[in-house]
């Protein structure tokens, strides 16, 4: 029984390493991005251009819900987490024209 248990927290420890291992790509990946659609908020800003485009956002869900499925992950999550921070690209493109 000891050996089971000393195996199971063996596997839970790799397994914990590699969470926190994809937590930081998602980290470094989402500032990344952020960097991105800052770019693009100013660049809107100084053309007169309105803050959010809803055709590219529609385009963008759809796109992230195929890619969810293809990744065996849950297409709903994908495009909720997709639309939380499309929401936040857009509050901070706000900001450039205020």
């Amino acid at each position: 029984m000891t050996d089971n248990v000393t195996r199971a927290a063996e596997i839970l420890k790799g397994h914990r390493e590699s969470i926190d291992r994809l937590d930081a790509i998602l980290v470094y990946t989402l500032g990344e991005r952020f960097k991105h659609t800052q770019a693009v908020g100013k660049l809107k800003a100084e053309h007169d251009l309105p803050p959010s485009d809803p055709a590219r956002e529609a385009k963008q869900i759809a796109r992230l819900e195929d890619l969810a499925r293809e990744a065996d992950l849950d297409p709903d999550f994908a495009k909720n987490f997709l639309n939380f921070i499309i929401t936040e690209v857009i509050h901070h493109h706000k900001k450039f024209t205020q």
